[in-house]
């Protein structure tokens, strides 16, 4: 690679993770996947890789780990699990602490399942709701639905597209990886949960009980025990060494078939443009072409 092919790399490099780091280009409308495929192609066009580098440089395991993945939040998202599980937690809390620590828990355990994006924006307005029907400062929930689904998707592999692709390229079983991360995701919990409760003291630190008056939300019952079923069986494949991209993919086609369900509510749901972000990511590259590179 000579110094102009260099100097051009760099500069496409730098202004693609500028554009990814702000979210917009002032004028232009482009957002994260656009700006991704706009310097993946202006590599190709600059000589920087080969067309046939650049096909190379995907990893497939790690896009098809993330759209099965996509497939099975989005059946539970239409089953109405999200909102049976809002409804159970509303039933069984008193205290604004409770409400807290239920909050932390059940977002960071869902994120170390499920991919932590869609948690955050699942959970996000079905929280917002409860609080501010019991008239609490909803800022500390809203900071714990975002702070404890990125801590909780780094317990597995499945948690969010970086463990993905760490895990992928990296080949490490899904038991070690949650052996190792999942005790520190804990912790992390936990701190949030006192940090919180610490900062907003005068919301959490009170006497008061609450109890809401909530209705059982209408859901699809069949859908959500199936899907439940196929996510249980997936994460015991996981631990049992199955390829995570081949059970991912295997479990959201089971869950496609159906006759229930329009497959198009289903394709609605996925983040396309977040996996056309992570198709191009220059870090899903291989060992060869990031030598080339850097």
């Amino acid at each position: 690679m000579n110094n102009a092919t260099t100097i051009a790399a760099v500069a496409i490099f730098v202004a693609t993770y500028t554009v990814l780091a702000i979210g917009k280009v002032p004028i232009y409308r482009i957002d994260r996947a656009g700006a991704a495929l706009l310097g993946a192609s202006l590599m190709v066009a600059a000589g920087v890789l080969t067309t046939d580098e650049a096909y190379a440089a995907f990893n497939f395991d790690t896009i098809i780990l993330l759209l099965g993945m996509m497939i099975v939040v989005a059946n539970l998202r239409v089953s109405g699990f999200f909102r049976l599980l809002n409804y159970w937690v509303v039933r069984h809390v008193r205290r604004p602490i409770g409400l807290l620590a239920a909050v932390v828990f059940v977002c960071g355990g869902l994120s170390a399942v499920l991919v932590n994006d869609t948690v955050c924006l699942v959970m996000a307005p079905l929280v917002l709701e409860v609080v501010l029907r019991l008239k609490r400062d909803p800022i500390p929930y809203l900071l714990a639905i975002a702070m404890a689904s990125n801590i909780g998707s780094m317990a597995t592999i499945t948690g969010n597209p970086q463990n993905m692709i760490v895990g992928t390229l990296s080949n490490i079983p899904f038991g070690v990886f949650a052996a190792t991360l999942a005790p520190i995701s804990a912790m992390g919990l936990v701190l949030v949960l006192a940090l919180l409760a610490l900062v907003y003291g005068r919301e959490f630190v009170t006497d008061e009980q609450f109890n809401v008056e909530t209705k059982l939300p209408r859901c699809h019952g069949p859908l959500v025990v199936k899907t439940i079923l196929v996510v249980a069986v997936m994460i015991v494949l996981f631990f049992f060494g199955q390829p995570v991209a081949k059970v991912a993919i295997a479990g959201g086609a089971i869950l496609l078939f159906t006759r229930r369900v329009n497959p198009g509510k289903i394709y609605r749901e996925v983040d396309w443009p977040l996996l056309a972000w992570i198709t191009t990511d220059w870090n899903s590259l291989d060992g060869d072409t990031r030598k080339r590179f850097f």
